[in-house]
Order: C-alpha cells, then structure tokens, then sequence
C-alpha cells in the first residue's frame, strides 16, 4: 500500500508534509527558506513528478495562497494548477503552512467548495498521518510565532521615531491641549 502512495502522492500533498515537519521539528522557526522546503521534501523521498521543474514552482507559487495562480502561456486568461492554499507567503523568499484566517489571492478563492490547504488523510501515507493532528493543534489561533525577523523588514516598523523631532520640545498632551484651545 506504501507503493501506491508514493506513486500516487500529489506534489502539493507532499510539499505540505515537507514543511509541516519542518515546523515541528523547528517550533522556534516562524518560515522556513523555499531551499530548505524542497530539500526537506526531497529527503523525505516523496515524489516528484514527472517533469523536474514541479518541486520548486509548487514551492514558489502553485500552493502559495497569497500569490496569484499561475496563467497558462497559450491562453493568460486561464490558470493553471489548483487553487491551493498549502503555504504562506511570509516575506519575500520565505514560506510557513497556512492557516484558517490567512489572506489569500482572490485567484485561491473557491465559490463551491474551500481550496485544498491540507492533505486528505486518505491520500498521504500512513507514516505522515500524525502530521495532521499535529498540524490542527498548530494552527489554533494564539500558537502564530511572527514572522518579521528584522525591523528592517516591515515597512511601517521602520518609521518608528521618524517623527521624533515634531515632539522635541512640546510634550504630546500639551500639544493635543494647544490644538483645542486654538480650535475655540
């Protein structure tokens, strides 16, 4: 039965379990690098298709939910690859599992039906199927570790203390009371 799994696992399912034992294995680790998910899957020995270039594209975009899907070169109205929302783009490069509540691209959005964010139980291995238990313990609100490693990285944390110079020599409640007596 492990054989037809392994000939059967779709990349998406196995990109999941790549970089859902990535965080159980690293709880301290908010995202993890798209290198370091495609070489956890790879060790992991899932399987990767038939064309080779799979692995790092559903890594970089086809299961990202806040990432357009991809558009077909032939015809760029229509997209290709399913309406995934297996990751979560953090920052640029960086990518952790999705959870219920994430943003995603209106291109994800299912009118029917939720879009796949995790594997079913019965299409995975047996040895991964801990995994999803882990994965709903994980994803309850509260256990977000923030992703922002470096204040550099936000843009609207940058601007702390840019406005340091209005308030140098008036104390913010004297200016708010200067302001209402000047609007009598």
């Amino acid at each position: 039965m492990e054989s037809l799994h392994a000939r059967t696992l779709r990349i998406a399912d196995g990109v999941w379990i790549a970089t859902a034992l990535l965080h159980r294995e690293h709880p301290e680790r908010p995202d993890f690098t798209e290198s370091e998910i495609q070489a956890r899957f790879l060790a992991e020995g899932l399987p990767r298709g038939k064309n080779l270039n799979s692995l790092p594209t559903n890594v970089n975009s086809h299961c990202v939910a806040n990432r357009p899907r991809s558009r077909k070169r032939a015809d760029p109205g229509k997209v290709q690859g399913g309406p995934y929302r297996i990751l979560y783009e953090t920052r640029s490069g960086f990518r952790r599992l999705y959870r219920q509540g994430d943003d995603f691209h209106p291109d994800r959005a299912q009118p029917r039906k939720p879009s796949k964010s995790i594997p079913k139980k019965a299409e995975i291995p047996e040895q991964y199927w801990e995994l999803l238990d882990w994965y709903h313990a994980w994803a309850q609100p509260g256990n977000a570790i923030v992703a922002i490693a470096h204040i550099e990285d936000d843009p609207l944390l940058r601007l702390r203390g840019s406005g340091r110079h209005i308030w140098a020599d008036e104390h913010a409640d004297e200016y708010v009371e200067r302001l209402r007596r000047d609007s009598e």
